[in-house]
């Protein structure tokens, strides 16, 4: 069951300028509220943030102003991040595919053209699989394991143990605060989201900081990191929704992105038939390079529709 409203009457975090608005939701019989904007006319494209501690619409501010001189933009927040419903419950991948679904089924009556940064990536081709509601497919610097498992390895019993701390009332809130300082979060665009020291303004890492300390913020983050919203557990797997692509599909690389982020991204566009768009950047490209990623999207897509037209 859901439905759309109007106009949000919530104070926002941030945003990318345009109209906020909100998509009421249900999962398991509990009420959720799905957070978007909608900015430009034209026809739609999608915009899908990055799932990580910090996630919220707003890091598609820059992409969303550009390509909204052409579309109408729709960036919305994932339940458990930015300014959507944050209760403290299980967040699992069957949440975000059941929501995605929904949301989508509900906003277009057409396929759309969708750009998922990420991990978002999984979400989008997992819907693919099913019936495609997809026009077009980009994904920007794709993830499918979450960061503990791709950095430390498959030990998920203790992830899922911490997970479990996390979430209790007063230690779970106290380990959660310590590994969001801003200190740390400095320290973690510097290592592999941005590529440039000097974009990591203290602006930027204050408007980072205050997305993570909103009330409930902690469960859906210690899902992400701990590998509880990971698609996919093998790299087979992942490859196995490119092979054969269920929709035109275009995939960023990132020159500066980390190097077992940047392996997987190889093997991908070595082993499938995605188009490869390459440019600077980490995986945090399409908030630091917004004007290069714009640019690149927009001729590609050119190019597409260009050939549909002619078949």
């Amino acid at each position: 069951m859901s439905q759309d409203s109007p106009i949000s009457t919530i104070e926002p975090l941030d945003g990318i300028g345009g109209t906020i608005r909100e998509h009421k939701w249900s999962w398991k019989g509990k009420p959720l509220t799905l957070v978007y904007e909608v900015l430009g006319e034209g026809k739609p494209i999608l915009l899908l943030p990055a799932l990580s501690s910090v996630s919220s619409r707003s890091e598609m501010r820059g992409l969303a102003k550009q390509l909204a001189d052409e579309y109408q933009v729709y960036a919305i927040d994932w339940i458990g991040f930015g300014d959507s419903s944050r209760p403290a419950m299980q967040y699992t991948p069957a949440l975000y595919e059941t929501c995605l679904r929904s949301f989508v089924q509900t906003m277009f009556s057409e396929p759309v053209v969708v750009i998922a940064a990420g991990h978002a990536a999984g979400y989008v081709m997992e819907l693919a699989q099913r019936q495609p509601p997809w026009e077009w497919v980009v994904l920007v610097c794709p993830t499918w394991r979450g960061p503990l498992p791709t950095a430390m390895g498959e030990h998920r019993w203790a992830y899922r143990l911490l997970q479990r701390l996390i979430g209790l009332p007063l230690i779970g809130q106290f380990l959660y605060s310590l590994n969001t300082t801003r200190g740390l979060l400095s320290w973690m665009y510097g290592r592999h989201v941005f590529a440039k020291k000097e974009n990591i303004t203290p602006d930027l890492i204050d408007r980072k900081w205050k997305t993570t300390q909103q009330k409930g913020a902690r469960f859906a983050s210690a899902a992400f990191v701990t590998g509880g919203l990971d698609r996919v557990r093998s790299r087979q797997d992942w490859l196995n929704w490119f092979q054969p692509l269920p929709v035109p599909a275009m995939m960023v690389v990132g020159e500066e992105m980390p190097p077992k982020s940047r392996q997987e991204v190889e093997i991908l566009a070595h082993f499938s038939g995605v188009q490869v768009y390459r440019m600077p950047g980490s995986l945090g490209l399409h908030e630091e390079y917004p004007e290069q990623l714009a640019a690149g999207i927009l001729s590609f897509l050119e190019k597409y529709r260009s050939r549909k037209r002619r078949f």
